[in-house]
């Protein structure tokens, strides 16, 4: 592979990579490959047993393709090294060739974040074509072939320890919707792995679905692939569903065999230190039933992966994936940083190093793909792995970015070799570089403060759950409570936690963890929630009081009766006028706060039979409690109030509207976020009430002034679109299959409520809404602001809080129009005139003040004492009255530059009340005797209440206790004057 260095433990030649030569007599003719190399070829008509066949039925009305199953060696390249057509761009090219030759649409690689609501990443080659697949959309072309990157990090624990896992990887696959079936798919993955690839067929082995006689058939019968090569599987290895229901199918593999004189008797394809799977094939030709029955489809599609890693191992024969040229520039980078040599290194070093040329390839791709670190979702993935490395790169004792900066960020320096190689894999990706290395050093930097902070304390946690384990006889284990203390306080990572303990041989007790992040939990829900339903010892609220049922969706008003009353948390029959009560309906119309949006306000009423009102409770919050209890909290304005009592329950209808529109605002803000920021942008949190609403989401930096413009036109243009909203009840599966935007870590039951502005949002919300968007009227953004590390929050107000804010920045500005005498249109140029004569002005006076403290400086420069018998030393400690801190600076610059060499300043003000201000300025001749400014002012600042220090010939300090200045000043007089007598004489 030219212009890569393999590792040098990597063997010229290894039995494990013999090379590849079959047992044929070839005929020899010059024919085109497809992996675009003009090659003289050996073409022959057999391998061992196999026919020349033609397939039968393999066409569509645009083409027709003949699948043929021949082997290919190399006898010359012309101008071209051997080792170029096995390079992983190289592997890449010739895949997707020989499939495009085939009849197959090449597709580029669909993004890491992808469509589907159901999945948080892309994981596998098919997920683009799953609506096709599933039939909720028809088929674009009739077969395609795609080079697909994936993120998996179910199982990121095993990167760097074994030869094949990764998080970021690439799957080649090709893809036939209803077009070709089982025996094309077969015959081609042959022919493309033996014919065009070149493996040995000797060296490859098949599993296929234990009751799939026909693909078995085909492998061994028309393909030719020995009996004894193919095994038959189960259903937990090959057979794939898409669901509980739906689309189903037998899959069948093809393995590399590292080892063949191992025989073939026991053989277990499971064997990773002999065999690696590389190709998988999915026939999917059931539908699975709701009773468990499969039925053939009427549509049989193929879906394949081909590993791209592990090929470009078996081709480069290279020991593990990591050694190829896709993975090991990217280690050797690392390696070069670490200043370590990755042929002679330790397996555990080798671990560390291939943990970080996999992370970084996922790294780089997701951000590049817009996923930003952040603490929710995707985010938090890109977190995890950029967190995984910078531990990792600190035990590798990697310091500075590899330019001679020891403190500068070492991710960088290694994305930017992730970026060189990604040309082929991400077309996007150099043209995004920029912004990724930029994020990458930010969350880098960010994270070393989190380290250095929880290093030190986990070290000696560590340090005592082993002398506490060798005290008792028991396994080190890390006390679950110790683990949420490094989060919840340090922002430490449980994953890293765990596995720095790991490598100590320390487990973590994880249960007493998720114990005390529940408690976590519940002490936030009470610090907002604060709902107590203590009813006495022995008494069970739930025993007594069933559900209840919400019927404010359709009516804010509703005949209800009273289940129960509380008053501190106790239960009581009765409650008097002026009480504080908590209130349980059989139904109600009041909405509980949940989903961000706060309760209604209202009244219930009691009436005396002539529709008088006898009592009145004013309701000014609403929680759910217990599941489905809603808990109404008021105060008795008028009467008494009963249990059993038929009240009237009636919901402020203008606050209720105030909170709709809010909501509903709220659904197009993170619309218009999504189009103007990027599609990875997610909800983080969120506030809906009757005077604004507040959005959180995670991204990286501010809201450009032009972003937040397009922002507020967007939604104000859905607004004026007057949208009727569709609001319906779903199983939770179909509503994610239709798109709804569900926000990350949420539960949510079997049937959702999902509320849809068409063609602009679609979420699954349990809040209340407008009808239709005109009843919005206007939207406002009145401030976007951070709160967290890659979370920002927007404020914004709609419907008559909108009219509010406009009519009171209307108000203002008139105001304003009318005190500077000019138009509305002309106030920001006149603001900035005043502000510019303002600057002008305050220059004038500090310039006089500073004239004014050197005047005064001179007339105190006589009053400098000489101490020092064999040099003449001059020391000067003077108070300046009031005299502010720049002035008092340029007071001091002034006598030093006055007094003769060697001289020593000290001065002091009170520029105003409870601020003391001083400057010491010593010229060369004392420095040169030992004493310096910066040193001395300070523990004479301490004395007024204050400190400060500087240079070692002139320094500034400040204080909060002019009082004590007087007496400052005469220690500072004091001390210079006995060191430097001393010094002088």
């Amino acid at each position: 592979m030219e212009g890569l260095k393999l590792p040098s433990s990597v063997p010229g030649t290894s039995s494990l990579f013999p090379k590849f030569a079959f047992p044929v007599r070839p005929t020899t003719r010059t024919v085109h490959s497809t992996g675009l190399i003009r090659r003289s070829l050996a073409i022959s008509p057999c391998i061992i047993s196999c026919k020349y066949f033609d397939l039968k039925g393999a066409h569509d009305s645009h083409i027709k393709r003949k699948a043929s199953v021949q082997p290919v060696m190399e006898e010359s390249i012309e101008e071209k090294p051997n080792d170029l057509s096995v390079s992983g761009d190289s592997i890449r090219r010739r895949f997707l060739d020989f499939y495009a030759s085939r009849g197959h649409k090449v597709l580029p690689s669909a993004s890491l974040v992808p469509d589907d609501p159901t999945v948080l990443l892309t994981i596998a080659g098919m997920l683009q074509f799953k609506p096709i697949f599933l039939g909720k959309v028809p088929r674009q072309v009739p077969c395609a072939a795609t080079a697909q990157r994936c993120i998996r990090t179910n199982d990121v624990e095993n990167v760097g320890r074994t030869t094949r896992h990764h998080t970021f990887f690439e799957m080649l696959g090709n893809f036939s919707f209803g077009d070709y079936f089982k025996k094309e798919a077969i015959k081609w993955a042959w022919e493309l792995s033996t014919a065009e690839l070149g493996l040995p067929a000797e060296r490859l082995w098949i599993s296929v679905f234990e009751d799939d006689d026909e693909a078995f058939d085909i492998w061994h019968k028309e393909v030719g692939v020995p009996a004894d090569h193919i095994k038959r599987m189960g259903e937990d290895d090959n057979f794939w569903t898409s669901g509980v229901t739906g689309p189903c199918g037998p899959c069948s593999e093809i393995y590399y065999d590292f080892h063949p004189e191992r025989g073939n008797l026991d053989a277990d394809l499971g064997d990773d230190s002999r065999f690696i799977e590389f190709y998988n094939l999915v026939f999917m030709q059931y539908n699975k039933r709701d009773d468990g029955s499969l039925e053939p489809l009427k549509q049989k599609n193929i879906d394949t992966g081909m590993g791209l890693e592990r090929v470009a191992r078996i081709l480069q024969r290279v020991p593990s994936n990591y050694e190829t040229d896709l993975i090991y520039p990217i280690i050797e980078k690392a390696s070069e940083l670490a200043n370590i040599s990755y042929g002679l290194a330790d397996d555990p070093t080798k671990s560390k190093l291939k943990i970080i040329g996999d992370h970084m390839r996922a790294i780089v791709y997701l951000i590049s793909d817009g996923v930003i670190p952040s603490n929710i979702g995707r985010g938090y993935v890109v977190r995890r792995l950029i967190r995984r490395v910078v531990r990792t790169g600190r035990l590798l004792d990697i310091r500075g970015d590899g330019r001679e900066n020891l403190e500068g960020a070492f991710l960088p320096a290694i994305a930017e070799k992730v970026i060189d190689l990604g040309t082929h894999i991400d077309s996007e990706v150099k043209t995004r570089a920029p912004r990724i290395l930029e994020e990458i050093k930010r969350e880098e930097y960010r994270f070393v403060q989190t380290l250095e902070r929880g290093e030190e304390l986990l070290e000696q946690m560590i340090a005592d759950a082993l002398s506490s384990a060798r005290e008792k006889g028991t396994v080190p284990c890390l006390a679950g409570e110790d683990a949420f203390l490094l989060s919840d306080t340090y922002g430490f990572p449980v994953e890293i936690t765990i596995e720095v303990a790991q490598e100590h041989g320390v487990t973590v007790d994880m249960n007493a963890f998720d114990t005390e992040m529940e408690k976590q939990r519940r002490r936030s829900q009470a610090a907002h929630h604060a709902v107590k339903l203590e009813v006495g010892d022995d008494a069970d609220l739930t025993a007594n009081v069933s559900d209840t049922e919400f019927l404010g969706y359709d009516t804010l008003s509703a005949k209800a009766v009273i289940k129960s009353l509380l008053v501190n948390g106790k239960s009581v029959i009765q409650v008097p006028e002026g009480s504080e009560v908590e209130v349980l309906l059989d139904k109600t119309p009041f909405y509980a706060e949940s989903g961000g949006q706060i309760a209604d306000h209202g009244l219930i009423c009691v009436s005396d039979g002539e529709n008088q009102r006898r009592t009145v409770v004013e309701i000014r919050d609403v929680q759910k409690s217990m599941g489905s209890l809603f808990v109404h909290k008021g105060t008795v304005k008028e009467g008494v109030l009963e249990v059993g009592k038929e009240v009237e329950a009636g919901v402020d209808p203008k606050l209720r509207q105030r909170a709709k529109v809010h909501h509903t605002a709220t659904h197009l803000l993170q619309s218009a976020l999504k189009k103007v920021i990027g599609q990875e942008t997610s909800q983080a949190g969120s506030l809906v009430a009757f005077d604004r609403l507040r959005f959180d989401f995670n991204f990286h930096r501010p809201l450009l002034d032009d972003e937040i413009l397009e922002i507020e036109r967007l939604i104000n243009g859905w607004i004026g679109d007057a949208a009727v909203l569709q609001t319906r009840v779903m199983p939770l599966t179909e509503a994610k299959e239709a798109g709804a935007i569900a926000m990350f870590g949420e539960k949510y039951g079997e049937e959702v409520r999902v509320v849809e502005v068409p063609g602009v949002s679609m979420e699954l919300c349990g809040g209340t809404h407008v009808s239709n968007t005109a009843e919005i009227r206007g939207f406002k953004i009145i401030s976007e602001q951070g709160i967290a590390s890659g979370i920002r929050r927007i404020e914004a107000v709609a419907g008559e809080a909108f009219i509010e804010y406009v009519n009171s920045r209307d108000y203002y500005m008139k105001q304003l129009c009318n005190n500077l005498k000019v138009k509305a249109e002309e106030v920001t140029t006149r603001v900035d005139n005043l502000l510019e004569e303002l600057r002008t002005a305050r220059n004038e006076v500090s310039l006089l003040r500073s004239k004014a403290a050197v005047y005064k400086a001179s007339t105190i420069a006589s009053k400098a004492v000489l101490v020092g018998s064999s040099k003449e030393i001059r020391v000067l400690v003077e108070s300046m009255d009031d005299t502010d801190a720049d002035s008092l600076k340029s007071a001091g610059k002034y006598l030093i530059n006055s007094l003769h060499d060697p001289a020593a300043v000290v001065l002091g003000s009170s520029p105003s009340e409870g601020k003391v201000s001083l400057v010491a300025a010593f010229t060369p001749g004392v420095v040169e005797l030992g004493l310096q400014a910066g040193k001395f002012i300070g523990p004479i600042a301490k004395l007024c209440g204050g400190g400060g220090g500087g240079r070692p010939n002139f320094a500034q300090a400040g204080g909060r206790k002019p009082g004590n200045l007087s007496s400052a000043l005469e220690k500072a007089r004091s001390e210079l004057m006995a060191i430097l007598s001393e010094k002088g004489s």
